[in-house]
């Protein structure tokens, strides 16, 4: 299968003028100024987000999007876009059954809208990218949180801004948790811990440029809003939640020491069995939750969490976990085998594998780029909001192959339906493994590829997005639309 660091190898610069404007190449040959030291700086963990009040089944919270300051880099001020001032921004700690109310008030010059990625909400609480919020204005999202536990994600949506924007710091993590949960027997508190992976270019005073769909000049990787970060941990077991927030970085995460990492989660939340794996696969928008154990590793040493398939040799290292003294707790914690789990072994593990559902419609979505115009279509259309590309009966299961037409380019794709969590059938005629099928709301297209997903659209009525997840694609029109109407 060709992955993206083959296609861009393979790519020659008489084929990338055709796609991309000049200023675009001179920028994409040029190198970035700043230096620092790897692992110079620790990392930094989003603050959680406090309500501002509580009733019984609600709580209430506000942010302020604005233009803030950040230090990136030590004592260098970097101009960004933030929510309440963090980048990234605060952490919403939310509970299943509890509704999440957050009333958002746009301090910016421009529009925004706000969009809770993965999360099944009403319509009017989507953050369509056609319903701003007008500078100096507020609007009020209602999240029910009537979903399994998850991993979720923040950010802007705004149509023809929302690459910039996100790529200038307009994305929080919102983690979702399941009462029933509780009891699995996996590390929390301390050892719990967020990472939202972003691409970056800085220029030599220290400010993000943005140059839309410049993959291969951005050749900064922050963590948390950091570059190549240390973190302290203990010798104990670790969950890492995954994000990547990036707007076009792919990520295959290896651990430097071979390490296996149990995989626990997906994009929407727990796998129907936990998968031991050596690599983890991480486009823009997946999340995964992983396991990784450092009881067995020698304080005072060092294990370096590197991305693979990384296009320059200092994109390779990513964030080094300094390991220091504390052994295991006083509960039991699980062991990561050197062979498949199988749901049995962890006591109490969720049901994840939905019974298969009567098909009513199939349709077929190609993503590719016109190499005249620059613009990135589906269907060869480029996005039209009063367009609606699919209706769907409320109720109804549908299949979707999806088809990455890029092959020629090299270019790859994600689809992200928004509302839904899907299962990926296959991938080119084949079966997808099981840590890749369910559940997801995000899905990978290398150039050339045919992906079946299955999807049912049985909870909230309305309009939503669908689109390319590279989001300098969809702010240049890979965008489409479906709508959930009643049955009749």
């Amino acid at each position: 299968m060709l992955n993206r660091r083959d296609a861009i190898k393979l790519g020659s610069a008489a084929g990338m003028a055709l796609v991309f404007p000049t200023k675009q190449l001179a920028s994409a040959l040029s190198d970035d100024p700043l230096e620092l030291p790897p692992f110079s700086i620790p990392l930094s963990i989003p603050p959680v987000l406090k309500p501002t009040r509580r009733t019984g089944d609600t709580d209430f919270y506000d942010m302020r999007i604005a233009e803030s300051w950040h230090e990136i880099l030590p004592g260098v001020r970097t101009r960004t876009l933030t929510f309440n001032g963090g980048f990234p921004g605060p952490t919403v700690h939310a509970r299943r059954g509890r509704a999440v109310v957050v009333r958002q008030f746009n301090g910016m010059g421009s529009p925004a809208t706000v969009h809770l990625h993965g999360a099944n909400v009403p319509a009017s609480s989507d953050g369509h990218p056609m319903d701003p919020i007008a500078p100096g204005q507020s609007r009020v999202y209602r999240y029910p949180n009537d979903q399994p536990a998850a991993t979720l994600w923040y950010h802007d949506h705004t149509h023809h801004l929302e690459g910039e924007q996100v790529y200038r710091g307009l994305s929080g993590a919102y983690l979702l948790s399941d009462p029933v949960d509780a009891r699995l027997p996996l590390p929390g508190g301390e050892f719990d811990v967020l990472l939202m992976f972003r691409d970056a270019k800085l220029d030599g005073e220290g400010q993000l440029v943005f140059v839309p769909d410049d993959f291969m000049n951005r050749p900064t990787i922050l963590v948390n809003g950091r570059p190549q970060p240390y973190f302290e941990v203990k010798r104990r077991l670790y969950r890492l939640r995954l994000i990547n927030v990036s707007n076009l970085e792919v990520f295959k995460f290896r651990l430097s020491n071979g390490a296996r990492f149990l995989q626990i989660a997906s994009d929407g939340g727990f796998l129907r069995e936990p998968a031991v794996r050596q690599e983890i696969d991480l486009w823009p928008a997946e999340r995964a939750e992983v396991l990784v154990d450092f009881r067995s590793v020698p304080a005072g040493t060092s294990v370096e969490l590197q991305n693979v398939v990384a296009l320059s040799e200092n994109k390779r290292d990513i964030i080094q976990f300094r390991v220091g003294g504390g052994g295991p707790g006083d509960k039991p914690e699980l062991t990561i085998p050197g062979r498949p789990l199988v749901q049995t072994e962890i006591p109490g593990w969720p049901s994840r594998n939905p019974a298969p559902e009567r098909v009513s419609k199939t349709r077929r979505f190609i993503l590719r780029i016109d190499p005249v115009t620059g613009e990135f279509l589906i269907n060869d259309r480029g996005f039209d909001p009063n367009r609606v590309d699919a209706t769907i009966q409320h109720g109804s299961t549908e299949i979707w192959e999806l088809v990455n037409g890029d092959g020629a380019f090299g270019i790859p794709h994600t689809m992200h339906l928004h509302l839904v969590q899907f299962r990926v059938l296959d991938r080119n005629g084949k079966p997808e493994p099981g840590h890749d099928t369910y559940p997801k709301d995000t899905v990978r297209l290398n150039p050339g590829d045919v992906v079946r997903i299955q999807a049912t659209f049985d909870t909230q009525i309305g309009r939503y997005p669908f689109h390319c997840h590279f989001l300098d694609h969809a702010m240049h029109s890979m965008m489409g639309q479906f709508e959930v109407v009643p049955r009749r």
